[in-house]
């Protein structure tokens, strides 16, 4: 790491190459050293410590460890000196969004390929249930997940399904297309009657709404009935 113990030197007296704002700018983020990030949120330092020393400072007390950094609250941070609460609440907000960034990350959006893909998205949900639910997978252009929705909760025997709920949702998601699902609690993946005329009566929906009805699936533990797969749709 770096040594910037320049003890009563400000950012501005150093070359400009050597600052972290500028070198950002010149190199891209990805030149920065940890305690040069943290610098640049910092700010400044004091009369006898760069920002730059006392961001050093401040990661070698986690050992250099930028998860450790992040569980410390504001009254740790300010035990630093030349840390007040507005510095240690600006360090603790991009830590946070650090978290948050990872947790969207995590979120990988799934590609729908075909019916089994489909089924693993919504399976671990809907095929323990004791009761009837009613869901629909939102997806861009791509055909990538883009979000989940549970239309309906009902009984053992069936759930009611509201054409305008569906496409309220998959409009506010800006969903190119969707696919329904629905488990049957019985084991039995039959489609009812019901089922094909919903069925039937959402891709026409769909058409007028330009949002396209890819697949139905019916879930249950023994496994899956497509719609596509068996050409009823």
């Amino acid at each position: 790491m770096e040594n910037y113990n320049a003890t009563g030197w400000t950012i501005k007296a150093w070359a400009e190459a050597d600052r972290p704002r500028e070198k950002l700018l010149n190199k891209g983020r990805k030149a920065l050293s940890d305690a040069e990030l943290l610098a640049i949120l910092i700010g400044s330092g004091s009369r006898n410590e760069t920002a730059v020393a006392l961001s050093q400072r401040i990661l070698k007390s986690v050992n250099n460890n930028l998860h450790e950094l992040g569980k410390k609250n504001i009254s740790d941070l300010t035990q630093f000196k030349g840390i007040g609460e507005a510095k240690a609440i600006t360090i603790a907000a991009a830590t946070e969004l650090g978290r948050r960034r990872q947790l969207a990350n995590a979120a990988e959006r799934p590609q729908i390929k075909g019916s089994r893909d489909a089924y693993n998205i919504l399976a671990p949900i809907l095929i323990d249930l004791p009761h009837e639910e009613f869901w629909i997978v939102l997806l861009n252009r791509s055909n990538r997940v883009i979000g989940k929705e549970c239309i309906s909760s009902g009984g053992v025997a069936g759930t009611v399904v509201d054409a305008k709920i569906i496409f309220k949702k998959a409009l506010a998601g800006l969903a190119s297309s969707i696919i329904l699902f629905h488990n049957h609690p019985s084991g039995n993946l039959r489609p009812s009657q019901a089922d094909l005329d919903i069925t039937k009566k959402l891709k026409k929906a769909g058409e007028v709404m330009d949002i396209s009805v890819l697949d139905h699936l019916i879930v249950s533990e023994k496994g899956y009935f497509s719609f596509v797969d068996e050409g009823v749709l």
